[in-house]
C-alpha cells in the first residue's frame, strides 16, 4: 500500500468499523467501505457482493442477529498495513437456548477504505449472521 498508509491507520479504520457496527449506525458503517464491497464466508465458500447487498446483510445483522447476542468477547486481534483480523467468541440465545460460536473476521483494505471482509465460522453461525439473506449468498 502506498500514499502514507500505515499499520496505525489500518488499525484505526478496522476499529472504527467495529465500533460503528456495535453502535448499529448503518450509514456510517457503509462509509468505511468502498462503493462495491465484497464479503466472503468460509469454510462454506459463499460470497456477497455490492453495496446494496452488503447494506441488506448489515440491516438484517443489526436488526435480528445482534438482538440475540447475550455476550461477546474480542479474543485476539492482528493488524498489518492491509488488514485487521479479529477473533470473537459470541454467545447468542435463540428460542431460549444459548450457544457460543467462535468467528474470525478479516477486514481488508482497498485504498484507504475497507474492500470487504472474509468471515470464518460454522455454517450455523453464518446462517444466523445472514438470516433471510443466507439463500442469496453466491458460490465462490
Amino acid at each position: 500500500m502506498t500514499d502514507g498508509w500505515t499499520v496505525e491507520k489500518m488499525y484505526e479504520l478496522g476499529s472504527r468499523h467495529a465500533r460503528i457496527e456495535a453502535e448499529k449506525d448503518l450509514d456510517a458503517l457503509m462509509d468505511t467501505m468502498v462503493p462495491e464491497p465484497v464479503y466472503e464466508f468460509y469454510p462454506i465458500r459463499k460470497t456477497l457482493r455490492g453495496a446494496s447487498n452488503v447494506r441488506r446483510y448489515y440491516r438484517q445483522f443489526m436488526d435480528n442477529f445482534m438482538a440475540t447476542i447475550v455476550d461477546y468477547q474480542l479474543i485476539e486481534e492482528w493488524v498489518n498495513t492491509t488488514s485487521v483480523a479479529q477473533e470473537y467468541s459470541i454467545t447468542v440465545e435463540v428460542d431460549g437456548v444459548r450457544e457460543t460460536h467462535r468467528t474470525i473476521g478479516v477486514l481488508y483494505a482497498d485504498g484507504h477504505l475497507l474492500g470487504g471482509e472474509r468471515i470464518y465460522g460454522s455454517e450455523e453461525m453464518i446462517r444466523q449472521f445472514a438470516g433471510d439473506m443466507y439463500d442469496q449468498l453466491e458460490p465462490m
